[in-house]
This record gives C-alpha cells, sequence and structure tokens, in this order.
C-alpha cells in the first residue's frame, strides 16, 4: 500500500489539517495533526487513527503502524523536534 493512500483514508474518515505517511515495507509511521484530538489522551487518539487503517491492519496489509497525534497547538511547538528541516 503506498504512503498516499494511508493519507487519503486517514483523511477521508477524520477532518485532520496534517498528514505525514512513511513507510518501509508493510510498516509505516503515521503523524496526523487536527482539532479532532484536542482533549483526548494519546490512547484514544492511536484509536481514531487505528479506526480507518483497521481492514488493511487485519488482511496483513499494513504489519505495523507507529502514531504520534497532535492538535494544531502541539504540532507548532513539536514540529521542529520531529520534522527537522
Amino acid at each position: 500500500m503506498e504512503t498516499n493512500q494511508v493519507e487519503t483514508l486517514l483523511k477521508e474518515a477524520l477532518p485532520l489539517d496534517e498528514v505525514v505517511v512513511k513507510a518501509q515495507g508493510s510498516h509505516y509511521e503515521v503523524i496526523a495533526v487536527g482539532a479532532c484530538f484536542d482533549g483526548l489522551r494519546r490512547l484514544k487518539r492511536e484509536q481514531l487513527i487505528y479506526g480507518p487503517l483497521m481492514s488493511t491492519i487485519k488482511d496483513g496489509t499494513i504489519h505495523a503502524v507507529s502514531i504520534k497525534a497532535f492538535t494544531p497547538e502541539e504540532w507548532q511547538r513539536e514540529r521542529k523536534f520531529i520534522l527537522p528541516q
């Protein structure tokens, strides 16, 4: 599965401002930014991301997912550490 397909799945299912997906084989790293994460704990944020990907996880297309989910405010503080220029 291409990274842009994962991005599309997530953007269609959740109101996200930004999605960055990286892949190595069937292992994916997802960075998602959206106000939908406001007030949610880390586990609930991850569950929101897993939801739209569950069918591809179940069928083995995606083997592992690393998730980082931020509100837009959190992302403004954290992006310089996660995506260095």
